[in-house]
């Protein structure tokens, strides 16, 4: 108060929020933490080289499988796990077609929805497969490692969903290129949801 001109530093003041958003407890689980440890090293970011172990959510073949709640999602193509739903990176809503006039969408694609689309793809966290196709670049395609069929795409600079929303850095793997897999409550029986 005695130096008006003085402030907080805006990076501080978003760490507090971050931590207070969290339970005032750092939780390097929660959604929140995944997605602003992934924004400060995009920023940091010219062309990542080594990436750090930590970043990447382990791949689900490599761990024995254990009954429980987790949603897995495996390639529609070859069916290897890729993903589980504790990876997945959710986002605020965007604001529909309004987001891409500056593609000139027609005035008919506008009135098709009521401004607000579904999202289309996941935005996931890193997972340890995609570790050879994220070093050295800044965009490409998500492969996967199994059958090589086209997945999604990456950018560390950040992508459009289809919901209008910008999301940086952006891992989008496309609903339509994935199957859920819930695991049943009694025996240990599985079934895929399309």
């Amino acid at each position: 108060s005695s130096r008006p001109r003085r402030r907080v530093n805006p990076g501080f003041q978003g760490q507090l929020k971050l931590y207070e958003a969290m339970g005032c407890a750092v939780d390097s689980s929660s959604v929140v933490y995944k997605r602003y440890r992934l924004g400060m090293l995009s920023e940091r970011l010219s062309e990542p080289q080594d990436l750090p172990q930590e970043v990447f959510a382990v791949d689900p073949t490599s761990i024995c499988q254990t009954p429980n709640t987790e949603v897995l999602y495996r390639c529609r193509k070859c069916r290897r796990a890729l993903f589980r739903s504790s990876s997945i990176l959710s986002h605020p809503e965007g604001s529909g077609p309004t987001a891409f006039a500056h593609k000139r969408i027609t005035d008919s694609a506008r009135l098709c929805g009521n401004g607000h689309e579904k999202c289309t793809s996941y935005f996931i966290e890193p997972v340890q497969w995609m570790e050879p196709a994220l070093l050295g670049v800044m965009e490409g395609q998500l492969l996967c490692p199994k059958c090589a069929s086209k997945l999604g795409s990456f950018s560390w600079r950040g992508e459009q969903c289809s919901c209008g929303r910008w999301v940086t850095p952006a891992f989008q793997i496309h609903k339509s290129r994935v199957d859920e897999v819930r695991t049943l409550p009694v025996g240990n029986f599985q079934t895929a949801k399309t």
